[in-house]
């Protein structure tokens, strides 16, 4: 297992370079949060799957599902060539236009603050008091309906999008550019842009989103679930009352029944450390939704539930990444 070198282009950085900037990257990330004044490659991905999804879903079931694999490798094809290509030739310019082009696209892939600042912005308001506010601040986040939520209905749809979104916001664009560099954490996120956009099970898109949605599950089933047990690990030094005892095990039994084959494994955790339950009853549109349950209700849920979802989130994230790393570098013979 080798690192693949360009002249001044690190495209796999599984090296000490390569974890530089990454580190560089995580830093800006956590600083700075989306780099909004710079051109936003997912912002470019977005764009061009909804033109092929305008120009090529229509037609019977089995040309659409044809079509969806097809655009499903063009746009992750086309997202890991372009990053590659990018790295490719500034780094041919100067080293140093190598550099700074993967970190900031791995810093484009990275949604730490974002995440932490959106379960923040439901939290504020709802310790406040002010559900309406708290209600309003949710609606941004989440599909489900929220005009009549309470206080623990609101601070549940907080935690759940917090540990969802730690895998495909945080661990899974690490897992998969710590592997291919800023070019795999580049089509991870196509991926991921391609399951938010077409993936579901709707009349419109059950066909030519089935690949898409399908490599989705795929891309995040690692990073799933090392990130339930980093967040396990996670809790034994991070402040607050955790309830370890039986998490692990009540993870294994319970993630499976969410109707995502990875969703459930960083909320069943998350519930199960809370001592609270996640899931059941949401509505979309006016109609009922049930999802399976997710831990053991030992009390309601409340605002300060979403900071302690926040922080398992940034543990979680940091343990998964010192996995990662050792293992890699094991892997490379540092350690030898």
């Amino acid at each position: 297992m080798s690192e693949w070198l360009l002249p001044g282009v690190i495209v796999a950085p599984l090296g000490l370079a390569g974890l530089g900037l990454l580190a560089a990257a995580l830093a800006l990330d956590l600083l700075a949060g989306d780099p909004r004044r710079l051109p936003h490659p997912v912002v470019g991905i977005g764009r061009a799957i909804a033109w092929l999804e305008a120009c090529w879903n229509h037609g019977p079931a089995a040309s659409r599902r044809r079509l969806g694999v097809l655009v499903t490798a063009l746009v992750v094809g086309g997202a890991y060539a372009a990053g590659w290509v990018l790295l490719t030739l500034l780094g041919w310019l100067h080293p140093w236009l190598g550099w700074a082009a993967e970190l900031w696209l791995l810093w484009s892939c990275l949604a730490i603050k974002g995440l932490a600042d959106a379960g923040r912005a439901v939290a504020v308001p709802l310790a406040e008091g002010d559900l309406p506010a708290a209600r309003r601040a949710l609606g941004m986040i989440v599909g489900r309906d929220t005009q009549t939520l309470d206080e623990s209905e609101i601070a549940r749809g907080a935690v759940e999008t917090v540990a969802e979104n730690t895998v495909d916001g945080i661990t899974a664009p690490l897992f998969w550019a710590l592997i291919g560099g800023a070019p795999l954490a580049l089509a991870y996120k196509a991926v991921n842009t391609l399951d938010s956009m077409v993936g579901y099970r709707s009349a419109r898109y059950r066909d030519f989103g089935w690949a898409s949605a399908r490599l989705d599950d795929l891309a995040n089933w690692p990073a799933a679930r090392l990130t339930a047990l980093a967040i396990w690990l996670s809790s034994w030094w991070l402040p607050g009352t955790w309830r370890q005892r039986g998490a692990l095990s009540a993870t294994r039994r319970e993630a499976p029944r969410h109707p995502s084959p990875n969703a459930g494994w960083p909320e069943a955790m998350v519930a199960n450390l809370l001592g609270v339950q996640l899931g059941g009853v949401n509505y979309y549109a006016g109609e009922v939704s049930h999802r399976a349950t997710l831990g053991t209700p030992h009390r309601p849920l409340c605002a300060a539930d979403i900071g302690a979802a926040v922080r398992l989130m940034h543990g979680g994230w940091i343990m998964s990444l010192l996995l990662m790393a050792l293992v890699l570098l094991m892997l490379r013979g540092v350690f030898a």
